[in-house]
């Protein structure tokens, strides 16, 4: 959708230096990014796997296990 924009803030741990944040252009694509951002971990503790699958429970609990995140998402309104 057009005009969009979405900022996810996260805090991997309870500790506040862990606060980091991501910019996107699209709710999409933040999706995406937290998805990937999963993944990532996923061949980080896996490193000798080539191939890992999860299903949307995994990525739940990892959602779940972060400290915090939260999206911000802005909608730009037509100007009349």
């Amino acid at each position: 959708m057009a005009n969009r924009h979405t900022i996810v803030l996260m805090q991997n741990s309870q500790n506040r230096s862990t606060r980091t944040f991501m910019d996107y252009d699209s709710i999409s694509q933040a999706m995406d990014g937290i998805c990937t951002l999963y993944e990532r971990k996923l061949k980080d503790l896996n490193p000798a796997n080539r191939n890992i699958t999860y299903d949307i429970a995994d990525l739940y609990n990892f959602i779940d296990g972060l400290a915090d995140m939260s999206a911000l998402v802005n909608v730009l309104a037509k100007q009349f």
